[in-house]
Order: C-alpha cells, then structure tokens, then sequence
C-alpha cells in the first residue's frame, strides 16, 4: 500500500509541538478556547514564563542507573508524579474525556473529571478507575449531594472541590465565541472557520459536538448547556469555609481543595480537613495579576506540607518543569492545556504522547541531578534566582 512520504508522523517530541498541530487542526474559536487566559494575560504567561527563571545544579558522575517516577495522589499509586486536571467540555475530539480517560489509564495516573465535562461519569470510571471527580459550589445543597452520589456511586476514588475562578473577562486579544449548542443557526454562523478544517469537521461526522453538562443532572436524564450550568454556578452564592467542611463531610473521602495561592488559605484548607491542597490560579483565567504556581509554591509547602498532601497546576510543559515542583515541595502536578492540546493533535494517543514525553523529561532530570527517585527532589537541587519566590498571606508570626 503507498504511503505518502510527506504525510506528518503522528508522534511529536514536545508539548509545543502538540500545540502547534492543535492550533493547526482545530478551528479559530475553539482553540482560542483552549489558550483562554484573562485581561492582560500577565498570569497566564508568568504560569510558564517562571519555570525558566529556575535552574538546575547537576551532577557529572555518579547517575543512577534506574530511576523511580512513581508516587500517591490521595491514595492512588501512580506511575509518574503528573495527573490530569479536570477541564470542561473536552469537545475538541469526539472521545472528549473517554480518550483522555484511556490514555491516563494506559500511562498509570488518575484522570481528574469536571461536572461541565461532556461525558457522563460512568463512562470515564469505567475507562479510569482512577478518577477524582471535580465539582463547583453550584447549585442547591441537595443537588451538590446528588452529584457526589452519583459520581460515588460511579467508582470515583476522590473529590476536587474548585472555588478559584472570578468569572474575569475582557481578554485583550479577544475572546472565542462557543455557540450554546450545536444548530443549524450555530452551524451557519461558525462555517467559514469550520470550512477551513475538514479533517476536524470529518471526525465529528456521526456525533456533533456535545456542549452540555451531563453529569450536572440525574442519570439518563439530559444536562444542561454549559452556558446553562454556568449561569447555574454564576447565581450561586460563593462558599464559605464552613460550606468546605461540609463539602469535606458530605464526600466522606478523598477531597482536594483547588485553587490555593495564599499561606492563610492553605491553613485553613488544613482545618477544613482536606486530604489535598492544588497550589493553582486556575490556568491564568482567574484574577489576572496572581502570581505563577510555582512563586508561591515554596512557602505554601513549608507551612503545611507536613500536614497535607499539595499539588501544583498551572505553566507545566515538560518534564523538568515537573521536577522543579517536586524540589520546591509538590507531591505531584496536574496539567491542563497540555493533554488537550495532545487530545487536539492525536486523540488518546495524542494524550498518551503528552504524558510520554513528560515522564522522559522527569527521568531525564532526575538522571542529571543524580537522584534516584522523585520522592528525594530538595530546593538544594534548583538554582532559585533571588526574589523568585511570592510569600502570600504569610502569617505575622512566620514572617518574624
């Protein structure tokens, strides 16, 4: 059979290039989508920006010969220390969650699940038992029980409770328009850049994109829109602390609380009795101006990480990026746009693709700093430039 010589290897080697196949196949708005970001985009580009202000301190001699990637997450072993976070509406392939799901699944790690995902949590426990079930502080108390049942009674092993984002608009560079639902009206509207992407369009050909959120209403019943559900979430009072511990109470498991940039708020996460803390900004499109992850990672870590397992989500692009986390006190990391951008490119093998080159990177590093094992990265392997670090709400007595 005659293959085409100038046809493109599925595989790519970096996650920018995951991006840039991404950017090339989908159309204009959904990948904008996937960019998002908020204002200026000041965090958003300091989420990975600050990851190259770190170094490393290398050793010559003395490698070892095997290195051990693996760690917990609440509970769950896993292969390589990177999960997947949870994103709304993965439909920017047909598989949406399942394929990530699968991929995590095949690479050894935990698949986080948003309640605005476009698959029912059934099906992504039954591709990953190791799924950690995301939800908002939306809806009544009673609705918020009824999804935890389900997602419980779906196999989910742990909850994340995220209460970060400040509904920020007005990007500079424009914001992507996302039809309500898929119609003939939004069809018409969205042809001219949808035209320019046949293959994207043609793996849509049996199921359109689906923009709803099932897992927001019973089983076997419809969900609502994503617009719907977030007009759901805008109406809903934020929580309260107290409203964190019944959460905490209600899932009677595993729960991270996800969103942490601040020293006083890791404390009373501690108090509110998580098992997890993220150390996020919600991916740049939270209160523009909030300082990367990584900054405010060191004295978050220094606070409570004896009492608390703590992740870190925002700017990770490869696998060094996820060692210097690890040196600077995380457990583990979460990625976002990474994985769908790889989802984007190639579907499940395109996320497999993105949590492989990852895991080369870490063993790579750890290779090169002689350290056998993630659990034994320190600060002392990193060059940490001086003022690199962001000590929020650090209490008066620990500034002392």
């Amino acid at each position: 059979m005659f293959k085409n010589p100038w046809a493109q290897n599925p595989w790519f080697e970096s996650v920018a290039e995951a991006q840039r196949r991404a950017k090339k196949r989908l159309p204009a708005s959904v990948y904008a989508a996937l960019v998002a970001g908020s204002e200026r985009g000041t965090t958003l580009d300091d989420n990975t920006a600050a990851f190259g202000e770190l170094g490393f301190a290398p050793h010559v001699v003395g490698q070892p010969a095997q290195r051990d990637l693996a760690t917990t997450v609440m509970g769950q072993h896993i292969g390589l220390p990177v999960v997947i976070s949870p994103t709304g509406v993965q439909a920017v392939h047909p598989e949406g969650e399942v394929a990530v799901a699968r991929a995590a699944a095949a690479r050894g790690t935990i698949v986080g699940l948003s309640s605005f995902a476009s698959k029912p949590v059934e099906e992504v426990t039954a591709a990953n038992d190791k799924t950690f079930y995301q939800m908002y502080w939306t809806g009544t108390r009673e609705q918020m029980v009824s999804r935890m049942d389900r997602a419980r009674a779906a196999g989910a092993k742990g909850l994340i409770i995220t209460t970060d984002w400040s509904f920020s608009m007005g990007r500079d560079w424009g914001s992507p328009e996302i039809p309500e639902k898929v119609n003939l009206k939004a069809a018409v509207r969205l042809a001219p850049e949808v035209a320019l992407k046949p293959r994207w369009l043609a793996s849509f050909a049996r199921n359109l994109p689906d923009l709803t959120a099932p897992n927001l209403a019973p089983p076997g019943e419809k969900g609502p829109t994503f617009f719907g559900a977030y007009y759901e979430w805008m109406q809903t009072p934020p929580p309260t602390w107290e409203d964190i511990e019944w959460m905490v109470t209600a899932w009677g498991g595993p729960v991270m609380l996800k969103g942490v940039c601040r020293v006083d708020d890791a404390m009373r996460a501690v108090d509110a009795g998580v098992t997890a803390i993220s150390v996020s900004n919600h991916g740049g499109n939270n209160l523009d101006g909030t300082p990367a992850p990584i900054r405010v990672l060191p004295a978050i870590a220094n606070a409570v990480g004896d009492q608390v397992e703590i992740v870190l989500d925002g700017g990770i692009r490869r696998g060094s990026d996820v060692v210097k986390a690890l040196a600077l006190g995380a457990r583990a990391v979460m990625i976002g746009r990474a994985y769908l951008w790889g989802l984007s490119a190639n579907g499940q093998a395109g996320v497999e693709n993105v949590l492989d080159i990852l895991r080369g990177g870490i063993d790579s590093a750890l290779m090169g700093l002689s350290v056998p094992s993630v659990q034994d990265l320190r600060p002392e392997h990193l060059v940490i430039p001086p003022g690199f670090t962001r000590e929020l709400g650090l209490p008066a007595t620990v500034r002392a």
